[in-house]
């Protein structure tokens, strides 16, 4: 399997281990890969150490949060240059993150000021930056995952970034608490071509999810799903255990084991993987 979305130390917050140490978990599975995700720091260098010393397919990227001050696109041509493969779009500073009161890191350091970060049709003014940004993922080949966005930015980015020729584009855990779009809304976002993630956070600390909702949702995406596990907390499973305990709570729904599995292997590896 490949895993898509995993946090590991050292970060702002706790995690339940390092670089090396999450990495030796994916050996141990038999996993190919995963993608390695900071809301406050570039994983590119990152990625390419743990890569480099175990042989999996280990990409890392950019989230365009408060420490590159939000949608940033010399942050994005830096992170990308490098050989970054993913831009996130604001995520612990979204708008929406702050309005649902979630962690932000002006809540770790007060003396920083809040500050939240929002996209067309939310702040008209981010168009131009998005524009650029848009622009370098194309040249790189890059993904781009909406973040925290709201479901109205879901939607004008994906009408833009199809615009402008991008071709990787994921929709970060829109059923997730932010932005908390309901199936009707996944399965119109998967229609507009990009893929649509499920993680086994939801499943382990999401308020209110539950694995029928979950089940919904799956099918709305359709053959654009993908399944990862946004893990790395203290009080999750390892990465690896909580993707497989995600597939069999959604195969415990009916759905088909074959279908999830590819959903957290094959399609992920292929939407991140250099072409």
């Amino acid at each position: 399997m490949f895993d898509s979305h995993v946090h590991a130390a050292p970060d702002v917050l706790p995690r339940i281990g390092d670089d090396a140490t999450i990495a030796g978990a994916f050996e141990t599975s038999g996993h190919t890969g995963f993608v390695l995700k900071a809301h406050y720091e570039s994983t590119v260098g990152r990625a390419h150490a743990v890569a480099t010393a175990t042989g999996l397919d280990v990409f890392g990227g950019i989230a365009l949060n408060q420490h590159v001050g939000g949608v940033n696109p010399t942050a994005v041509a830096a992170a990308l240059g490098t050989g970054g493969r993913v831009v996130w779009m604001p995520t612990a500073d979204a708008h929406t993150q702050r309005a649902a009161g979630l962690p932000a890191l002006c809540l770790h350091e007060p003396r920083l000021g809040s500050h939240s970060y929002a996209i067309p049709p939310v702040d008209p003014s981010a168009a131009a930056a998005v524009d650029l940004v848009l622009d370098l993922i194309v040249e790189h080949d890059a993904v781009l995952a909406t973040g925290h966005l709201s479901e109205a930015e879901c939607r004008w980015l994906a009408a833009r970034a199809g615009d402008k020729g991008v071709t990787r584009l994921l929709f970060t855990h829109p059923s997730y608490t932010v932005p908390g779009i309901q199936p009707a809304g996944v399965r119109h976002l998967a229609r507009i071509g990009g893929h649509i993630e499920i993680t086994a956070y939801q499943l382990l600390h999401q308020p209110q999810c539950t694995p029928a909702l979950l089940a919904r949702v799956a099918e709305a995406a359709g053959a654009k799903l993908v399944l990862s596990s946004d893990g790395g907390q203290p009080d999750s499973p390892m990465p690896p255990e909580a993707v497989t305990q995600l597939i069999d709570v959604l195969a415990g729904e009916g759905l088909d084991r074959g279908w999830l599995k590819a959903a957290a292997a094959e399609v992920p590896h292929e939407l991140f993987a250099p072409a």
